[in-house]
């Protein structure tokens, strides 16, 4: 899965409803990754040389199932990946800082925003892939690693929902200030990509814009085996 195959592998000018995700605060980019080189991204998990940390959720009250981040430098796949997606999601970042009043402003690279973070000392890289068998699940969280966080996030499905496995659904949470909760169910295909708030997202009501904070997870899982990629654009400290 080296450089030159990686165009085959997923789409390099990723399409995505940006209306969608400034309204809802998460969209779907329909067939991301090919379904092939969906299958060898998962085939990964066993490679240890590719990981920094493996965690196993339940020790730490996150649920059930496992996931590892991996270590630099980030295979060919994943890095390209994480590198195409950042521009156009920067772009977006920046309109949500700006309305809400933030100072930060992203830098139109990857590779200048990851600079900043690792002057900030956040230098392990975050990438991860994650792995539910039969009644595993992942509780309702935010992926908060340090004081700078990228506000947008990008979780890959790799495995074919109804032959794979069965449950596992894709949840979100809006925290919606004074009234209750609302959650939300993101159908997924094998190769779709669920780009989301990590932590709060721009909502504008009658009296402007304000914060809602949102969170994500995993529903209990019936059957089988399913693989996700996660693309998260800041490091940890």
């Amino acid at each position: 899965m080296r450089g030159r195959h990686v165009k085959r592998l997923f789409r390099m000018n990723p399409q995505f409803d940006r209306d969608t995700l400034a309204q809802r605060g998460f969209t779907v980019a329909r067939g991301l990754i090919e379904p092939a080189a969906c299958r060898k991204l998962a085939a990964l998990w066993p490679r240890q040389e590719l990981f920094r940390k493996h965690i196993v959720m339940q020790r730490h009250g996150y649920g059930q199932g496992e996931y590892q981040y991996f270590t630099y430098p980030l295979p060919d796949p994943v890095e390209r990946l994480r590198e195409a997606l950042y521009p156009g999601l920067a772009e977006i970042a920046n309109r949500w800082s700006e309305v809400l009043g933030g100072a930060r402003r992203y830098p139109p690279t990857l590779k200048e925003w990851l600079k900043q973070c690792h002057a900030g000392g956040q230098k392990r890289p975050t990438p991860l892939l994650l792995r539910y068998r039969e009644g595993d699940y992942n509780c309702l969280h935010r992926d908060l690693y340090g004081d700078l966080v990228f506000p947008l996030q990008v979780a890959v499905l790799l495995s074919a929902p109804g032959r794979d496995f069965t449950g596992g659904e894709f949840m979100l949470v809006e925290q919606r200030p004074r009234m209750q909760s609302r959650g939300e169910v993101v159908p997924l295909e094998q190769g779709d990509a669920v780009i989301f708030a990590v932590n709060e997202r721009p909502n504008k009501g009658t009296r402007g814009w304000h914060r809602t904070a949102m969170r994500h997870g995993v529903s209990s899982l019936r059957s089988g085996e399913r693989f996700t990629l996660g693309i998260i654009f800041h490091d940890a400290a």
